[in-house]
């Protein structure tokens, strides 16, 4: 892409070579350490980067996001059957809204006012299938959009006045106004339809009003405009970047995933399933605790 910058210093910050889909980063502002999720080894980590040490705790069931509360201990979680809470290394189902075995929760965030926000989706990816929900702690969560594929990676501007999703499987990045009082979402509107190699996955946004979101299948993270073009391109060293998620100075951590690549493709990609740091000269827009 002429004209695109490369950000080319990048290193793992957390070496994984089980995770099977590691998705949904997030730093708790309690503790500084990395909280992600393997959607199907059904875990949730939790790493402390000066350290090293990993904490790991198994839902017993499919996770596709995790965030940090805001108050009381343990974290939020999007799982198989809808929102929850993982506290003394077990989960606790507040709003089973997907009973139905054939979905299942996806990736998720929190708002600026402490709301969960996260995509479900058919287990098959059956079109028109997927929702986009909206879980405020205090009641059952509501359904914010539907006709959806895969609504996958969302989150906010820095003046809170616009939303973007990534839709993986239709290859499209959504935008749409944003009332952040209300919680109130406007008409999902095509930014831009991704082109070129891997689908939309996992996004993050920047204070200069810009997005990052890992190409699933692309060897790579996209920074766009708020136009929707390609300006920068992170190259990873694994076929299946899956989200991304900023912490402290300006480093975006990405995570990967291992599912579904063949012997030889994991032999070329060793790293799969590990978590990648690359320092990109901007900050992220603060992502809150769950207010639940």
């Amino acid at each position: 892409m002429a004209g695109v910058g490369t950000y080319a210093n990048l290193d793992v910050a957390v070496r994984n070579d089980t995770s099977d889909v590691g998705e949904g980063p997030v730093f708790d502002p309690h503790t500084g350490h990395l909280l992600w999720v393997d959607i199907y080894g059904r875990k949730v980590f939790e790493d402390n980067l000066n350290t090293g040490r990993q904490t790991v705790t198994d839902v017993g069931t499919m996770v596709g996001a995790v965030a940090p509360r805001a108050v009381q201990d343990g974290f939020a979680v999007a799982v198989a059957d809808g929102f929850g809470y993982v506290t003394g290394g077990g989960l606790t189902l507040v709003d089973p809204v997907l009973p139905e075995p054939s979905l299942r929760m996806n990736d998720g965030k929190v708002d600026s006012q402490g709301r969960f926000w996260a995509g479900s989706n058919d287990m098959e990816f059956a079109p028109g299938q997927g929702r986009l929900h909206r879980w405020d702690g205090d009641g059952p969560s509501v359904v914010v959009a539907d006709g959806l594929v895969l609504p996958n990676g969302l989150g906010w501007n820095a003046e809170d006045t616009v939303m973007y999703l990534a839709d993986s499987y239709a290859n499209l990045l959504y935008r749409a106004d944003f009332h952040a009082e209300r919680g109130e979402l406007g008409r999902l509107k095509v930014l831009t339809k991704t082109e070129g190699v891997g689908v939309p996955d996992g996004l993050a946004v920047d204070v200069e009003g810009c997005f990052w979101v890992a190409m699933h299948g692309g060897r790579e993270v996209r920074r766009y405009d708020p136009t929707g073009r390609v300006i920068g391109l992170v190259p990873v060293p694994v076929l299946q970047p899956t989200s991304c998620a900023f912490g402290a100075d300006g480093h975006l951590f990405i995570t990967s995933a291992r599912h579904g690549l063949s012997a030889e493709e994991l032999t070329n990609s060793p790293l799969s399933g590990s978590v990648f740091v690359v320092e990109t000269g901007t900050e992220g827009v603060p992502v809150r605790p769950f207010r639940g």
